[in-house]
C-alpha cells in the first residue's frame, strides 16, 4: 500500500491553527512571484484568520518587512559567499547544498500544509541550472513525504524539460507533492506527458486574476505601457543568450522611437526589479540619445516594487505591450488590449485563453516591425479587443475559486471529495513507483 495512503497526512498539532508555510523565489524581485503569494496570502487571512504563517524564501527581508510574515532564507549560502573568491567560494556553496537538505527538512515538519504559490518551478523558461530552483523542488517535496506534510503547488506552470538532471528533479518533486494544480493546459500537457500522475490534477488559472483591481482602469489611449525585460533566452539558449538579447532589445528600442514619432506617450514597466531596471534604465538613455529633443514625460520609468505598483502604472495607459509573464497578466486583469511579446507557450496559452492569440509574439524572434503592424492593428481594434479580454477576464476570475475551495479542503478536516481526489492520486502514484517510466 503507498506509505501516503497507509497513514494519510500528518495530523495537525498547531493548537491556535493550521501551521501554513510559503516557499519559493518569493520577495527576491520578482513581481509575478510576489502576487501570486499575495493572492493567496490574501485569501488565507480572509479566510482562515487563524492559520499561523511562514516563510522559506528567497527574499525574506522583505516578507518580513512588507508582508509581515516572518521568514528564513532559501539558501543557507545567501550572501556567504559574496566576499569570498575562487575555491572558498565553492566549497561553502557546496556546503550550503547538504545544509539546505537538513534547513528545508526541519522547517517542513514545523508545518501543516507547506505552499508554493504560482510561478514556473516545473517550468525552464528562463536560464536555470539543476542546483537551483528545481534541487530546492525536490527537497522541499521529499521532505513533505517522509514527514506527511502536505505540499501544495498551486497554480504552477511547466513546460517540456530537455536537460535530464532538471527534468529528473522536476518529476521527482512534482511527484512526491501532495497535491498539484496547473495555471494553463500547456502545463498540465507537460506533466501528463512526464508521467500519469498527473493524469487528475485540476487547470485552474494565475492566481494574479485574484487580486482586486485599482478602483478605476480607464486610461490614456494615447499612453502606451512597454515591459522590458532581462531576456537572454531559455536554459536551451546559453550560447546564443546575448544574441537574441541584444535583438530583442534593438527591436523594442525602435518600437519605442517609432511611438514616440507618431504621438505617443511610453510607460516602461519592470517585471522583476532585481533583473529589469538596469535594462530599462540602458533602453531608456538610448531612446533620449537616439531622440534628443523628446519633451520631458514623454518616455518615462516608474519604480515598482510591487504588483500593486504595476497595476497602477498600467491603469494609466490605453494598451500594453509586455514582455514579462505577469506583465502581460496584470495588463490583462485590467483589460487592457494587449500584446505578448513572449518568450514561452505560457504566453500563447494565456493570449488564446483570452481570445487575442493573434496578438502573441515571439521575444526570440521579434522585430520592430512585426511589433509595429500588430500594434497598429490593435489601435483598430480597441473597443472590439477589450471586450473579448474583459468576458475572458471574468471567466478566469471566477474559475479561481474552484482553487481556492481546494486550498480549504487542505487546510481543514480533509473533506470527503479531497479524500478521494488524494486517494485517486495516491492508486497513481503507486501504479508509477511499480515501473511507470518518464
Amino acid at each position: 500500500m503507498n506509505r501516503r495512503t497507509a497513514l494519510g497526512p500528518r495530523a495537525k498539532t498547531s493548537p491556535s491553527g493550521p501551521k501554513v508555510g510559503f516557499f519559493g523565489l518569493l520577495g527576491s524581485g520578482n513581481l509575478g512571484n510576489d502576487g501570486s503569494f499575495e493572492a493567496v496570502l490574501t485569501h488565507l487571512r480572509k479566510q482562515h484568520p487563524d492559520a499561523v504563517v511562514d516563510a522559506m524564501c528567497g527574499g525574506p527581508e522583505r516578507m518580513s518587512t512588507h508582508y509581515g510574515v516572518p521568514a528564513i532564507a532559501l539558501h543557507w549560502s545567501r550572501g556567504r559567499t559574496e566576499s569570498m573568491g575562487g575555491m572558498s567560494a565553492r566549497v561553502v556553496w557546496l556546503l550550503g547544498k547538504g545544509i539546505d537538505a537538513w534547513r528545508t527538512f526541519s522547517w517542513v515538519r514545523r508545518h501543516d500544509l507547506v505552499v508554493v504559490p504560482g510561478a514556473g518551478v516545473l517550468e525552464n523558461s528562463l536560464p536555470m541550472r539543476a542546483t537551483g530552483v528545481p534541487y530546492s523542488m525536490f527537497l522541499l517535496c521529499a521532505s513533505g513525504k517522509l514527514v506527511r506534510t502536505k505540499v501544495a503547488l498551486l497554480c504552477v506552470g511547466a513546460t517540456k524539460i530537455k536537460q535530464r538532471p532538471i527534468r529528473w528533479l522536476r518529476n521527482s518533486a512534482a511527484r512526491l507533492a501532495y497535491y498539484r494544480s496547473y495555471r494553463d493546459s500547456v502545463s498540465w500537457e507537460a506533466m501528463q506527458q512526464s508521467g500519469s500522475f498527473a493524469a487528475h490534477d485540476p487547470v485552474y488559472t494565475d492566481l494574479v486574476f485574484s487580486l482586486p483591481a485599482p478602483t478605476s482602469t480607464i486610461g490614456d489611449p494615447r499612453l502606451v505601457g512597454v515591459g522590458i525585460m532581462a531576456f537572454f533566452g531559455g536554459t536551451d539558449d546559453r550560447r546564443d543568450g546575448q544574441q537574441i538579447h541584444e535583438r530583442y532589445i534593438d527591436a523594442m528600442t525602435q518600437f519605442i522611437c517609432w511611438l514616440v514619432d507618431n504621438g505617443y506617450g511610453v510607460r516602461l514597466l519592470s517585471g522583476d526589479d532585481s533583473k529589469d531596471d538596469d535594462v530599462i534604465a540602458s533602453v531608456l538613455a538610448d531612446i533620449l540619445k537616439r531622440r534628443p529633443g523628446l519633451p520631458p514625460g514623454e518616455v518615462v520609468a516608474n519604480p515598482v516594487s510591487t504588483l500593486g505598483d504595476l497595476l497602477r502604472e498600467i491603469t494609466t495607459v490605453g494598451s500594453v505591450v509586455g514582455a514579462r509573464y505577469h506583465n502581460v497578466v496584470s495588463a490583462l486583469r485590467l483589460s487592457k488590449p494587449t500584446i505578448s511579446i513572449g518568450y514561452s507557450l505560457k504566453h500563447d496559452a494565456l493570449m488564446s485563453d483570452m481570445g487575442v492569440p493573434e496578438f502573441a509574439l515571439s521575444a526570440r524572434s521579434i522585430s520592430a516591425e512585426q511589433v509595429i503592424e500588430r500594434f497598429t492593428e490593435l489601435q483598430t481594434r480597441l473597443s472590439e479587443v477589450h471586450g473579448t479580454i474583459e468576458a475572458h477576464r471574468q471567466l478566469k476570475q471566477d474559475k479561481l475559486e474552484g482553487q481556492f475551495e481546494d486550498l480549504a479542503s487542505l487546510l481543514g478536516p480533509d473533506g470527503e471529495g479531497f479524500r478521494q481526489h488524494a486517494t485517486r492520486v495516491s492508486q497513481l502514484l503507486s501504479s508509477v513507483e511499480r515501473g511507470a517510466t518518464t
